[in-house]
């Protein structure tokens, strides 16, 4: 328990870091948000720096430091799978959807689905993303930062109040300035600020595990990390079992599919790339932030697993691991420092999907439907009247989280399932076959909600048996038949007119990509490769020795078949790319001529 002089000392120290945040952020961005392309795509301008660090920052929020750890202190390294894999989505989206999402022109991915199918599957789209922004992704966000802060402070029996009211407390607290951020500044503001408290979090990020092991090691670090690799290796395993939270083959299954969707699809990740300079940019800022998810693994379960080794079972809840290990080892100097950067990634995941979410309202509801000659302050006006309306309510539903069965990170998982797999497929299949009628999007959209409730809950709930089917084999499952059944509906009622989707007018280089793409992506494919030899049976997790004799022959065959791809790649797979999308580009703009 700290006291009141520390508490003051850490409070003051944490208010100068986001004020300065605060500060840059408002000179970088003062006067550029006047218009509504500026407001939520920040004009369309940002650079490949500035993508990645909103990407990431948005991404890893505290419900991720509080939830994956937790996974690692009552589990192994196996929920790593939903952060290291992520970097085969970034790929996918880079090469595949971005030239065409940039090509089209589109501020939304609803906005593309009104031009491929029709407004009213648009709608049912919008009210999936909203349904799950507010009662799962938002106010997970804001409880996940209340219970650190509650952790660190222990602020019941600071404040004398309960636990609940001090949750309550901290929750308003955290959602209100987070709000201010997005309401009032738009995506430019939120990116720059996303960019400055990720500098802090890389930092906090690193600092956490390397005093962990210092404390473990009784003062050396690298006895630390010799005491976790001797002592429970099976621990450092990220090959999950079937009895695991995170099991292996759903890498395949389900998690690909999901993480695809985060990336690629999901409204408040893919702003920022839609708000790129041009593709070139886009493709850097998407890349680069593959790279740096590779960086997850040491800071979002590492503490976890040194804090099970530190405490092991006097924490019943494990998603009390971290902040527990946090109020250890950083000492009260930094612990400012940490608080800043906690609201910091709160903040920033909180105030992108409030963003976003008014933006999904204004541009595929208000003004479609409502205002179609709204002006750009008035689309202004009622995006931040929204906003605080969105707000409030993830203020009021993220304290009965507390009540979530098995664990944080679980339930956003699960819920989310109710609206990735089936914008994934309607998107992904309308732009690949160009047949398939507007019905089978809604069919699917109607038919994945009910099929995803009964399989994960409903059977149970409702007949009292248990299919006992994990829930990521569940995305996988319902993926293939609605694949199926949008590929029957283009044989059976296919469309008798295609519709053009019409290309944005942009400059001559707007589409060119960047020339280092296809290397990039190569080599990030195999650093996948080697995150997961590292923290497999034959790597880290070998119970006999630090490492198995398969390890180093894995690593030189992963380094060597990079360098020969990449040599490759260089001198004849970017031109042939360059071509393609040059060719997509054309036959787009032909069919736009052509429509008009």
């Amino acid at each position: 328990m700290f006291s009141i002089g520390e508490i003051i000392f850490i409070l003051v120290t944490c208010a100068i870091f986001m004020a300065l945040v605060a500060a840059v952020s408002y000179y970088m961005t003062k006067g550029n948000v006047g218009t509504a392309d500026e407001y939520f795509l920040a004009g369309r301008g940002l650079t490949g720096v500035f993508i990645a660090g909103s990407l990431v920052l948005t991404n890893l929020s505290a419900e991720q430091l509080i939830g994956l750890n937790g996974q690692s202190f009552a589990n192994n390294m196996s929920g790593m799978a939903w952060e290291v894999t992520a970097g085969l989505a970034a790929i996918i989206m880079a090469i595949f959807l971005l030239p065409k999402f940039l090509g089209i022109g589109i501020s939304t991915v609803p906005e593309f689905l009104s031009k491929r199918y029709d407004e009213t599957v648009r709608r049912m789209t919008v009210i999936l993303f909203l349904l799950g922004y507010m009662c799962v992704t938002i106010p997970s966000m804001l409880y996940s930062g209340g219970v650190a802060v509650l952790q660190l402070f222990d602020l019941p029996e600071l404040l004398n109040i309960t636990y609940t009211q001090a949750l309550w407390l901290t929750i308003w607290f955290v959602g209100i300035i987070g709000a201010i951020y997005a309401i009032f500044g738009g995506l430019r503001a939120v990116a720059v600020s996303d960019t400055l408290n990720g500098i802090g979090l890389v930092i906090i990020g690193f600092l956490v595990p390397i005093l962990g092991f210092i404390m473990l090691g009784d003062g050396s670090m690298v006895q630390g990390m010799k005491h976790i690799v001797q002592n429970s290796p099976e621990k450092l395993n990220a090959i999950g079992s079937s009895d695991d939270n995170v099991p292996f083959f759903s890498i395949f299954t389900g998690i690909i599919f999901a993480n695809l969707f985060y990336w690629a699809l999901n409204q408040y990740v893919i702003q920022r790339a839609l708000g790129a300079k041009n593709l070139a940019e886009g493709q850097k800022g998407v890349l680069f932030t593959g790279y740096l998810k590779l960086l997850v693994p040491i800071f979002m379960l590492l503490p976890g697993l040194i804090a099970f080794h530190m405490y092991g079972d006097s924490i019943r809840d494990s998603d009390l691991s971290y902040p527990t290990l946090v109020s250890d080892v950083l000492p009260i100097w930094m612990l400012g420092f940490f608080l800043a950067v906690l609201f910091g990634a709160v903040l920033s995941s909180f105030n992108s999907i409030l963003n976003s979410v008014a933006t999904l309202l204004v541009l595929d509801i208000y003004k479609p439907v409502f205002n179609p000659e709204a002006s750009d302050d008035k689309l202004i006006k009622v995006s931040k009247i929204l906003g605080i309306f969105i707000a409030l309510v993830s203020f009021f539903v993220a304290p009965f989280l507390m009540y979530a069965p098995n664990g944080l990170w679980n339930l956003i998982r699960q819920f989310t399932g109710f609206f990735n797999i089936p914008i994934l497929v309607i998107v992904l299949m309308g732009m690949l076959f160009k047949r398939i009628p507007s019905i089978a999007a809604k069919v699917v959209i109607g038919f994945h909600v009910i099929a995803y409730y009964m399989m994960v809950w409903g059977f149970r709930q409702i007949f009292d048996w248990d299919p006992g089917i994990n829930y990521i084999h569940v995305y996988g499952i319902l993926l293939a038949i609605e694949v199926a059944f949008m590929l029957i509906m283009a044989k059976a009622k296919p469309l008798q007119t295609i519709k053009p989707v019409f290309y944005a007018e942009s400059g001559e280089d707007h589409l060119v990509p960047w020339k280092h793409a296809i290397p990039a992506s190569i080599t990030l494919i195999m650093a996948i490769l080697l995150v997961y030899v590292v923290f497999s049976p034959i790597g880290l997790a070998y119970e006999h020795a630090a490492v198995s004799n398969w390890f180093w022959p894995s690593v030189a065959v992963l380094v060597v078949a990079n360098i020969i791809l990449y040599i490759v790649s260089i001198k004849f797979w970017h031109k042939k790319y360059s071509s393609y999308v040059e060719k997509q580009t054309e036959a787009a703009r032909e069919s736009r001529i052509s429509g008009d």
